[in-house]
């Protein structure tokens, strides 16, 4: 019985539970940004500027179908979630099987589906003629490993959900490791360039995905149970329910990405090179935040199933201060910092403009990270509770303000709306998210 209530955010010390089970999920994301930022880097500085900007032309899309796996997993993960606290593990593990099992098939799909549109998808980002083959090529390498990539994310948000968020970090900074050492080897030691970095990318996550296999099947394996179904069709549709509107959720972030990617193309490699170098930075910056939104999201999910919402309110407070505390820091720091990091990126000497775009563009997004947090943790409550419409309204509502913005006044401020538009988003979000969990109507949402 030991063992099957590990993990367990039901009961004891809120704030050591949450505090515990956040730290290793925000080293985990860090790595994984970590290893993200060093393909740039490696970039960058070996083959040069036009390499970086053909990553940073294909990092709207591979962010777009990263989400959606993302979406996946923690959609699932909902269900899991509160089947663990209510101590339903029967069929917790056959919801576990259903969701890996129809992962699979939806990763394979999709990849095929990417590597037909390729080429039409950059031609329709607009993406510069110069960086155009090298962009391709990133991303049809990126595409041949997405059922890697998929599976990946299912077991780490299965470990998360489970209230193990030790292994996730433990498998991210193997993957952080390796993929660093491959990007040094094939570009700058064989020269591959740009596809160099995307096989790198591509091993690391496969072994990564299969060492997570055997390490998530021995923790199954120490649950004891009876016996249970490998398939069930009406848990797949109970988590489908709550999957469809994550991954929209998550899909919406880089439609944004992909939206605002297309606006910054046409300001030419230069402005490209500098936003790149940002967003990377940026991509680092708001993890602690996002994590402390998906541990939110666990914890309250768990405590649904226990049917202990007094717990939920208690751990939605904590949650907050923790995520708007690390954001004023974080924006503190980048403040007095931004145009240093964006220089790792570039060569001080030739990208002096781009440089200045990349820190322009953090100097103001990050003053407005505790909003950015806040509303992760209220949306990370929504989603707990599998208040799912409320959930994606918050969503959809972030994205209309900045796509909205970006192209209404990108050529009348030559691209400076870029930086605003972000804030004003999140901005709508929180008040929507605030407003459904004030209301209180997320509390009749359990599906156990």
């Amino acid at each position: 019985m030991a063992e099957q209530i590990k993990g367990s955010m039901v009961n004891g010390n809120p704030t050591k539970a949450l505090i515990g089970f956040t730290l290793p999920m925000v080293a985990g994301n860090l790595f994984q940004q970590f290893y993200n930022i060093m393909d740039s880097i490696i970039v960058g500085n070996v083959v040069g500027e036009d390499a970086l900007a053909a990553v940073g032309a294909s990092t709207a899309i591979t962010m777009l179908f990263v989400m959606v796996a993302m979406g996946t997993g923690i959609g699932c993960s909902v269900v899991i979630s509160q089947l663990f606290g209510a101590k339903q593990l029967e069929k917790m593990k056959t919801a576990i099987s259903t969701a890996l099992l129809s992962i699979l098939g939806f990763s394979v799909l999709l990849s095929l589906l990417g590597v037909v549109i390729n080429r039409g998808l950059m031609r329709l980002m607009g993406t510069p003629e110069n960086i155009f083959a090298d962009a391709a090529a990133y991303m049809q390498i990126y595409f041949l490993g997405f059922a890697f990539l998929f599976l990946y994310n299912a077991f780490s948000a299965i470990f998360n959900a489970l209230g193990d968020s030790r292994k996730p970090l433990l498998f991210l900074i193997f993957s952080s490791l390796l993929n660093i050492a491959l990007d040094l080897y094939f570009v700058a030691e064989l020269r591959m360039g740009v596809p160099g970095v995307a096989w790198a990318t591509l091993i690391a996550q496969a072994l990564s995905a299969v060492l997570s296999f055997f390490f998530l099947m021995r923790k199954l394996r120490s649950i004891e149970t009876e016996e249970f179904a490998r398939f069930d069709m009406e848990l797949l549709l109970t988590m489908v329910k709550v999957a469809i509107p994550t991954i929209v959720q998550q899909s919406i972030v880089s439609v944004g990405m992909l939206l605002i990617q297309s606006a910054v193309n046409r300001f030419g490699s230069t402005f490209l090179a500098g936003y790149t170098a940002a967003t990377k930075i940026d991509g680092i910056a708001i993890v602690p935040m996002v994590a402390v939104g998906n541990a939110a999201s666990t914890y309250v999910a768990q405590n649904m199933g226990a049917k202990k919402p007094e717990r939920i309110q208690m751990g939605y407070r904590i949650c907050l201060v923790m995520a708007a505390g690390i954001g004023l820091l974080i924006a503190i720091i980048l403040h007095f910092t931004g145009e240093s990091f964006v220089g790792l990126f570039l060569d001080s000497d030739s990208s002096m403009e781009a440089i200045s775009v990349g820190a322009s563009y953090l100097s103001t997004v990050s003053m407005f990270y505790f909003v950015m947090g806040s509303m992760n943790v209220s949306n990370g409550v929504l989603r707990g509770a599998a208040d799912m419409g409320w959930f994606l309204s918050s969503s959809v509502c972030n994205l209309i303000t900045r796509v909205t913005l970006t192209y209404a006044l990108a050529d009348v401020t030559k691209g400076m709306i870029i930086m605003w538009a972000n804030p004003a988003g999140w901005l709508v979000g929180l008040a929507i998210a605030l407003l459904r969990y004030f209301q209180g109507g997320w509390k009749e949402r359990s599906i156990v």
